[in-house]
């Protein structure tokens, strides 16, 4: 039976991450979550980057060069006895692992379109990630102050191109630039938009029902004429809101405003902590599903962030509590080592804030001093040991053959290659008949070698030498029906391995897959790898 406090702390969370394609307007969004939850008092435009105002969630400093989100990042905040637990995650497509990974961490999650390109290449990717893990997913239409796609239609594509219904909690009024406001299904009220500068702070609310009599002239009356039509189509035509099939990532709700000026967004949080779970049960292996309110304390590694502080060579580990009580200090059982450890200097964030925690709960994120024992994956428990599930590496789509500039830094190279591998940032590979020296790099999208790059410079004091390779694809190889060199492959077709030597085959295109396949009767590849643990790679 569980302890009251701790039922009642798992109660209170809320752990999501947000997706988007780039420039939906996420690290905006984000931001204004914040504002609302009383995290921060001024919100700074992204785009202000001359008054070297950031976004709360981005630290490292090509971020702030480039404008964009290289790393996920989470935060954590109290609103209305809610504890809100924020994982935002790159979005741009070449960082898209990250996020693949971190959503393992999250109960659900929150997509954002922008109002005038409705789905996006990158939205497509992450939302395939949601559903395969069948998490709850709720829509935000973004940018409703500018010209935008007739809502109809938003709602065609996500159908379409998706595979999931929608369901609008409130509509909009006016979508060519003369936005006048969202009607809200639930409550039959209008809540009238006001234009002008109010981005930094929290927004004056003004509603009207829309049952009032002088509603028509508040809008204006070839507004309210055709809000009628639209909500009389959506009453017949449109899905009924319904929790059951929203919870199993069947339906998602849709809500429509504006981040930049923060119209919308309050509504949109109190609907989505209504609507949204607790954290829901964990399968371990070879145990099943393991309940938050279980008091023995078990949580998963998701993340490893090295340098978030240049000054101090740090490194943490993102950690997802599942059960129990976590406490500082505790002492833990490590699956990757398959030893006892002390869990020091446990910490909560703001971004680049970090506020030492005593205990946390289920849901709850927290970033655990590493001095290099993690690995993406590892769980950590107290009683009998439980392992839950790996989170899987991705196959690359970009490689390059990487060394150093100065031969004499070979060892500092090979340290930051490491470190960064153990992150997730890269995935290194060699290919045995060239000889110990090639190093292989390979990441999903191209400006992580940028970021490879610079973190090696910054982080290690390495420069280095990039050589692209034409190699597109990468499979890891499961079974064989005889040894990889007398398999029948194209000639552009490479034998690698991987950091831990597993066998893998590089491919220039798709085609070369194909025919490996049609070549070799009983060879089986595969597009994702389990991560392995210390001691199996040993």
């Amino acid at each position: 039976m569980a302890h009251p406090e701790l039922r009642a702390e798992v109660a209170r969370r809320r752990t999501f991450a947000i997706i988007s394609h780039p420039d939906a307007g996420k690290t905006t969004l984000t931001e204004k979550l914040l504002l609302y939850g009383g995290a921060i008092r001024q919100a700074g435009s992204v785009k202000a980057r001359k008054a070297a105002r950031h976004a709360t969630s981005d630290w490292m400093e090509i971020e702030k060069q480039r404008g964009i989100s290289v790393t996920s990042s989470a935060m954590q905040f109290d609103y209305n006895g809610f504890r809100i637990n924020i994982l935002d995650t790159p979005g741009h497509q070449d960082f898209s692992e990250d996020t693949y990974r971190t959503l393992v961490a999250a109960d659900s999650a929150v997509m954002l379109i922008d109002n005038a390109k409705g789905v996006e290449e990158q939205t497509i990717k992450l939302f395939k990630v949601c559903r395969l893990r069948s998490i709850p997913i709720f829509t935000f239409i973004n940018k409703m102050d500018r010209t935008g796609r007739d809502p109809f239609e938003l709602m065609e594509d996500i159908e379409s191109v998706l595979g999931i219904r929608s369901c609008p909690v409130n509509w909009p009024i006016g979508i060519h630039g003369d936005f006048k406001g969202v009607y809200h299904r639930d409550t039959r009220l209008i809540e009238l938009y006001s234009g002008g500068d109010h981005g930094q702070g929290q927004v004056n609310v003004e509603t009207v029902s829309i049952d009032d009599p002088d509603c028509p002239d508040k809008i204006g009356q070839s507004y309210y004429d055709k809000l009628i039509e639209d909500i009389e189509l959506l009453d017949v035509a449109g899905d009924e809101f319904d929790m059951e099939k929203i919870l199993a990532g069947q339906l998602t709700p849709m809500f429509f405003g504006s981040a930049t000026n923060n119209f919308g967004v309050e509504p949109f949080l109190n609907r989505f902590l209504s609507y949204t779970k607790s954290p829901t049960p964990r399968v371990a292996e070879g145990v099943g599903p393991i309940d938050p309110d279980d008091e023995k304390f078990t949580g998963f590694i998701f993340k490893i962030q090295a340098n978030m502080n240049p000054a101090h060579r740090d490194r943490l580990a993102f950690m997802r509590v599942c059960s129990g009580v976590f406490e500082k200090g505790m002492t833990v059982w490590h699956s990757s080592t398959n030893s006892k450890v002390k869990l020091a200097q446990p910490q909560t964030f703001m971004a680049q804030e970090h506020e030492s925690v005593e205990t946390a709960y289920p849901g709850d994120i927290i970033g655990l001093f590493d001095p290099g024992i993690f690995r993406l994956g590892d769980t950590i428990c107290t009683g009998s040991p439980v392992r839950y599930s790996g989170i899987p590496l991705f196959a690359p789509e970009f490689f390059c053959r990487v060394s150093p500039e100065d031969s004499m830094k070979r060892k500092q190279f090979l340290k930051g290659i490491n470190q960064l591998s153990q992150e997730g940032a890269i995935q290194t590979f060699k290919r045995p008949n060239i000889g110990r020296e090639e190093m292989i790099a390979g990441v999903v999208g191209v400006l992580q070698m940028d970021v490879l790059e610079y973190r090696l410079k910054s982080e290690y004091g390495v420069d280095i030498i990039r050589e692209n390779l034409p190699f597109r694809f990468v499979r890891w190889v499961v079974e064989t029906p005889k040894p990889l060199e007398k398999l029948r492959l194209t000639s552009t077709t490479a034998i690698a391995e991987d950091r831990v030597g597993r066998p893998v085959l590089m491919f220039e295109n798709e085609w070369s897959i194909r025919l490996a396949g049609e070549n070799n009767e009983g060879l089986v590849l595969a597009e994702t790898a389990d991560r392995m643990t210390a001691d199996e790679m040993e």
